[in-house]
């Protein structure tokens, strides 16, 4: 006997079913056409099954799922054994980490591997760590401080591992980042160029918006699709102050208004990119109008290292210091600074990833996101809150800014979901066959068979080289399991996501959520890529 086990009920109903066959996939067939038999029998008791034959039931319930429902109604998580294979077969790769790095570094994104970040000059352990738990990756943080590395810890405690930690409230590391990117742009972009360079060639920091109005002010209102040919429009010729309404949620739903330069093009009034992010961060410039902050120490003025302060804990001195560092080692090696990101558990974990993400954005880190655990997939929180939650009564215009048109009012995070799935975003399907490593949350009705280690999965996961074989002895498909993939090809950093969807959050740049009463929705998560 081998390793697995599986639920006796379904065990005994295949092999009924299987008992005169030589096809599987009949056999699951007709083991599925009355499924809620062995469905309401889930969770009970289990009995050992030789690897072989839990191969060929795992393989003809994929294969059967596949041709009758579609490849895509076969889903896995990303750390599951059979990822690889689900996703060979075109099917729904499930994971837990933000669709935030493949927005801004591009889809197919997979950051370096943790034997890679020895080779990093300077690295961020950013987000809550267990003291506890030696992660794997700890070996090659190690390895890089006898090379000299530096090592920042951002955590709500301190760790052994780093140089240096600072420690920060609860659900605040977006503060602290867009206070570090506050000082990025003040002192490596205004007061000296120093990633201009970079900025012209690799991201869409140049790229034109369009400016549209909206009740008293001007808001962004999508991409053009070309560039300026300059960061900024400040100074040019024809160039005229707008004043823009932006989005601030850290005193509840409210508006900042801040100018910035713009130029007429055709009947649209536009800016840049890099424009709006000044405005956003807070960099004034002679002669636009709006609230500015007053200098580093202002506390009233959103994403200041002083109005972090108040929020995070951490000195106004030691955010400073940390974006300088940042600043001068990433123009010094030609962007070799890592941001390792932790498990951020809040409903706004998605905007703290993005202001993280833009801080490597401007400083040309374009491979310095390195994340937990590699590999793209369908976002699983969404999954779940679509699938698996059903209807919350939340009422999601609430989260929108204080300026949105009211396209989400009255409306539950469900409804919400089911509209983005049907406008094409990528989301998981309701699968038929779900292979999960443990178990997380009810699963959908629909589902024919569970696949994981959990006593409550229908089957322990069998050795996926063997179910890989099978998968194409069944069906005459050559699948690899956990097959390397490609490299991703150069693209532009990207710190806009040109959708619809971010109007109405007023997220069309990164910005900070505090946390509060919410749902357990990530809004950028809503936002198509490309």
């Amino acid at each position: 006997m081998g390793g697995s086990e599986v639920n006796q009920a379904l065990v005994r109903l295949y092999f009924e079913a299987r008992e005169g066959r030589r096809d599987p996939v009949a056999a699951w067939a007709e083991l599925t056409a009355n499924s809620e038999v062995y469905r309401q029998a889930r969770g009970g008791r289990r009995v050992p099954l030789d690897d072989g034959t839990a191969a060929e039931l795992a393989a003809a319930a994929i294969v059967h799922t596949a041709s009758e429902h579609g490849s895509d109604q076969v889903a896995a998580l990303s750390t599951a054994p059979l990822a690889g294979l689900v996703g060979g077969l075109g099917g729904a790769v499930l994971t837990e980490q933000s669709s935030a790095p493949g927005q801004l570094l591009g889809p197919r994104f997979r950051g370096p591997r943790p034997q890679d970040w020895a080779d990093a000059a300077y690295v961020l352990l950013w987000g809550e760590n267990n003291r506890n738990v030696r992660a794997p990756g700890s070996p090659w943080v190690i390895a890089g401080r006898y090379k000299g590395q530096k090592v920042v810890a951002i955590g709500t405690h301190p760790t052994r591992l780093s140089d240096e930690t600072l420690v920060v409230r609860p659900g605040t590391d977006g503060a602290l980042a867009m206070a570090v990117g506050h000082v990025l742009l003040k002192e490596f972009f205004l007061d000296r160029p120093a990633f201009a360079e970079h900025a012209m060639a690799g991201t869409d920091l140049p790229a034109l918006v369009r400016l549209r109005e909206l009740e008293d002010g001007l808001v962004p209102g999508g991409m053009l699709g070309r560039a300026a040919g300059q960061l900024s429009l400040y100074g040019g010729d024809g160039v005229t102050a707008a004043e823009v309404l932006l989005p601030r949620f850290d005193v509840g739903p409210g508006v900042l208004r801040r100018g910035v330069p713009a130029v007429r093009d055709g009947e649209d009034l536009v800016t840049t990119v890099f424009d709006l992010l000044l405005a956003v961060y807070g960099l004034p410039r002679p002669g636009l109008p709006g609230n500015w902050p007053e200098g580093y120490d202002d506390r009233a003025a959103p994403y200041t290292p002083g109005w972090q302060e108040a929020h995070t804990g951490v000195a106004a001195s030691r955010a400073l210091k940390l974006a300088r560092e940042l600043g001068v080692t990433a123009e010094k090696t030609g962007g070799r600074c890592v941001v390792v990101p932790g498990w951020l558990d809040t409903p706004h974990a998605d905007t703290a990833y993005r202001a993280m993400l833009a801080l490597l954005v401007l400083t040309g880190c374009r491979h310095g996101w390195a994340q937990p655990s590699g590999g793209a997939g369908v976002p699983l929180v969404p999954y779940l809150v679509l699938h698996a939650c059903g209807e919350d009564r939340s009422d999601l215009g609430a989260l929108s800014w204080a300026l949105a048109d009211g396209l989400f009012d009255r409306r539950t995070s469900r409804a919400v979901l089911l509209d983005a799935v049907r406008g094409g975003l990528p989301m998981a399907p309701p699968p038929r066959v779900l292979a999960l490593p443990r178990w997380i949350y009810p699963l959908p009705p629909q589902v024919d068979l569970l696949i994981g280690p959990d006593d409550r999965c229908d089957l322990a996961v069998p050795d996926s080289r063997l179910v890989a074989d099978m998968v194409a002895k069944l069906s005459d498909v050559q699948v690899e399991p956990g097959g390397e993939e490609p490299e991703p090809g150069e693209h532009a950093m990207r710190t806009v996501v040109d959708h619809a969807w971010m109007y109405e959050y007023g997220e069309a740049l990164p910005v900070y959520r505090p946390p509060g009463v919410g749902v357990p929705l990530k809004p950028t998560q809503l936002v198509r890529v490309g």
